[in-house]
């Protein structure tokens, strides 16, 4: 199959954006979040604890955490110490479906959540977090569950590629409007309590099944929303007469149509507020992406909007 730029993927594409990772702070500094990832830390969410080691008891001490098994073997009362669990699983849940299969600007809003999540999934390594994710399509759905290696993440990255590739070699029925509703309810069930989770999907894909989905999922887990978007989707183009097929149906519209144009962008206005109110009623980060625009760039301004103290 021929790869044209822009339309399909490459694992060296999805590779080499290792060197932009240094573009964008997904992540502040070592041992430090940045404002968009990992927002939220509250008791019930949190990253959970590791068992570091036993020492003698110290006046002080929770006598809950004392080892009863190393007391009774030496004697003197010993306490169990515990660590914040260091690693955390970040899920990449993106949408590879025949809705995302177009684009009008730079790349394929297919391609342009693929090179997104290979940035993310660069940048979660290098923070030495645990990285996985889940694919979904017309009619196929992929798991790869997190691990801290290069070797998963790459596995992440040849299920998106043979996913993005299927939609340039067959036909494929439209997507189930519930499909993203599935894909959320499915990775409630592996999601940990701590778990981050990036949703990367057409903007169009909302529906109230799954602004329910990922109501239930904000509670334990933090979320980012990164619906994906190209221009036309906004606003049609003046060019007359154009005759749209899918299957046996057909349609013909008229896109000078002022009554037309309004409708469409309309249409568009609700969508965006949709997800914006979404965002605002549950407290998570949304970065919109187009396929108008440098991915590193947009991801940038992100970030500086999500600063404290900034002002529109």
């Amino acid at each position: 199959m021929d790869i044209v730029h822009g339309v399909s993927i490459t694992l060296a594409e999805l590779v080499d954006l290792r060197h932009r990772v240094s573009e964008v702070k997904l992540f502040s500094a070592a041992g430090r979040r940045s404002p968009l990832i990992g927002l939220h830390h509250s008791r019930l969410r949190g990253r959970g604890i590791d068992f570091d080691q036993v020492r003698a008891y110290q006046p002080g001490d929770d006598v809950r955490a004392i080892d009863w098994r190393v007391t009774a073997r030496t004697r003197e009362p010993h306490t169990k110490l515990f660590h914040e669990e260091r690693e955390r699983p970040v899920y990449l849940l993106l949408e590879q479906s025949q809705q995302l299969f177009f684009g009008s600007q730079r790349v394929f809003k297919s391609v342009l959540v693929a090179q997104a999540a290979a940035l993310i999934g660069w940048s979660v390594l290098g923070h030495s977090d645990r990285i996985g994710g889940m694919i979904f399509g017309d009619d196929h759905f992929r798991d790869i569950r997190p691990r801290r290696s290069k070797q998963n993440l790459l596995r992440l990255f040849d299920q998106l590629i043979q996913a993005n590739h299927i939609l340039q070699t067959a036909a494929k029925p439209p997507l189930p409007r519930d499909a993203l509703c599935l894909m959320l309810r499915r990775a409630r069930e592996v999601l940990r309590p701590g778990s981050l989770a990036l949703v990367l999907c057409d903007e169009r894909s909302l529906t109230d099944a799954a602004e329910q989905q990922l109501s239930l999922a904000a509670r334990h887990s933090d979320l980012v929303l990164l619906p994906v978007s190209d221009p036309l989707d906004h606003r049609l183009p003046e060019a007359g007469f154009l005759r749209f097929a899918q299957g046996q149906a057909e349609l013909d519209i008229d896109t000078r149509d002022p009554a037309l144009q309004q409708a469409y962008q309309q249409q568009a206005q609700q969508r965006q507020a949709r997800w914006t109110q979404l965002s605002r009623r549950l407290g998570i980060p949304l970065l919109p992406l187009s396929t108008a625009y440098d991915l590193v760039d947009q991801l940038r301004l992100h970030l500086h909007q999500h600063q404290p103290g900034y002002q529109k």
